[in-house]
């Protein structure tokens, strides 16, 4: 492995529980994008191809960089399945840093529609 690659090709880095920032996490769900994509992980992993966002003419590159704000702030966990990715909300982590927090925006959050929007 090179030393300039610090994970596997193919891994992203994920912040680890007691690295968790909790001014990070709020500003990664305060993004009604980003809020959207974390209440669709509530119901459990999501491949990231499926997920649905507010706008579905939204560039990939869009859509990429909402994931990788997410992922930075330890809000979710995005991992190699296959040739995509698939995405999952780290709740118990959140669970165990700030307690109640997600749980108290997620019940402010606007409900998740079942149809792209």
């Amino acid at each position: 492995m090179s030393a300039n690659i610090p994970f596997p090709i193919g891994d992203l880095p994920h912040p680890a529980r007691q690295d968790l920032v909790l001014a990070q996490v709020l500003f990664a769900l305060s993004d009604p994008a980003r809020l959207a994509i974390v209440a669709q992980l509530v119901a459990g992993p999501v491949d990231m191809a499926r997920c649905q966002l507010q706008d579905p003419g939204m560039a990939k590159s869009t859509k990429s960089h909402l994931m990788r704000v997410l992922r930075e702030a330890g809000v979710i966990r995005n991992e190699a399945k296959g040739r995509g990715r698939r995405l999952s909300l780290r709740r118990d982590d959140l669970e165990q840093r700030f307690p109640g927090v997600l749980a108290a925006i997620l019940a402010c959050a606007p409900p998740v529609s079942a149809e792209p929007i």
